[in-house]
């Protein structure tokens, strides 16, 4: 654990024992973490960053606490797909091909947290990117085959985003450089670290103009949001026009900038104008936690870090889940799809 984490002001530690959790088995090919794997883990909260077996992850809260009821799955549409999606957890990435099924497919090993991919919103055009540890992260193509790792020294990376130039934005959580932004040109060689005004960074994304947006905790333990105009050195912070709880995927919609708050399982559309962003809509979600989120044209992907699974919403309706993905999913906590 990096000192700059044992710095906090409360410590809070949670154990779990292995039957708090059950893994559903795997569907199709591929591999799957071995049936009998321990599940015993160690949750940690360290100011209001959650640790879980050591790995500091973006998730507001631990699997499987104060669930909510499963939801029954809706028969998803069963014509061929070229559409896959990519569930970031404990034992690596679950592999699925909704809509043509809701059962994992395969696993990716070695994956980390979170995802992201060469669109703005959208399916990803056949490849991906993963933070796959905590000095690197990795570019795939689908399904599994890794193209190249770029590594990242500076501190605890944790999100990453692409504009639409194929620059890659990498998040830095903890560190010399905590609540820094590393940007990679063109998604190769050494980053260049830009600080931004947040102590702690979760989630970033750009926008249709190339703007980079950021979200996370400042130095009082506030939500806040933070911009990278395009063509200056220079993150701003930006004022919400409503209260957020807790960071969570900051993403372009295709119409609006999108912030998702943990804690109240809603999306924030906003219109940004100088250092404003000014709310046009809340998304509320029927779901226990979305770590992470991933939009595509009429659809929302949850990785629920609660149920240990992932759900699929109707967006921008929101509401309950339309489907919902199981396999070996272990606190799930990062999402991306992609077009093969």
């Amino acid at each position: 654990m990096p000192s700059e984490a044992l710095d906090v002001q409360y410590f809070v530690r949670l154990a779990l024992s292995a039957g708090a959790v059950a893994l559903l088995p795997a569907c199709g090919g591929g591999s799957v973490a071995p049936s009998g794997a321990s599940l015993n883990g160690t949750y940690e909260y360290v100011g209001r960053t959650l640790s879980v077996n050591g790995r500091l992850v973006t998730a507001a809260r631990p699997p499987n606490l104060s669930p909510l009821p499963r939801y029954a799955t809706i028969l998803p549409d069963r014509r061929a797909s070229k559409t896959f999606e990519y569930i970031f957890n404990e034992y690596g990435a679950g592999i699925f091909d909704y809509p043509k099924s809701d059962s994992q497919i395969g696993t990716l090993t070695g994956a980390g947290g979170q995802g992201c991919t060469n669109v703005l919103y959208g399916y990803g055009k056949k490849i991906f990117w993963d933070v796959v540890s905590e000095t690197a992260i990795t570019e795939y193509k689908v399904l599994d085959k890794p193209i190249k790792t770029l590594s990242e020294s500076v501190g605890l990376p944790t999100s990453c985003a692409m504009n639409t130039g194929g620059d890659l934005a990498v998040g830095i959580l903890y560190g010399a450089y905590g609540g820094a932004v590393d940007i990679f040109k063109n998604a190769s060689g050494s980053g260049t670290v830009i600080t931004t005004p947040l102590d702690e960074e979760f989630f970033d994304g750009y926008d249709n103009k190339g703007n980079l947006f950021a979200d996370g905790f400042n130095s009082s333990g506030l939500f806040a949001l933070v911009e990278l105009p395009k063509g200056s050195s220079t993150f701003r912070t930006i004022t919400t026009s409503n209260t957020v709880e807790f960071p969570g995927s900051v993403q372009w919609d295709g119409k609006y900038l999108t912030v998702f708050d943990q804690a109240a399982n809603a999306m924030y559309r906003y219109t940004v104008s100088g250092a404003t962003a000014t709310l046009q809509g809340t998304v509320s979600f029927t779901s226990t936690d979305c770590a992470q989120t991933w939009i595509v044209q009429g659809l929302l992907y949850c990785a629920d870090a609660g149920n240990n699974d992932a759900e699929v919403f109707k967006y921008p309706a929101g509401g309950s889940p339309t489907a919902v993905l199981t396999g070996n999913l272990y606190f799930p906590f990062g999402v991306v799809a992609v077009r093969k």
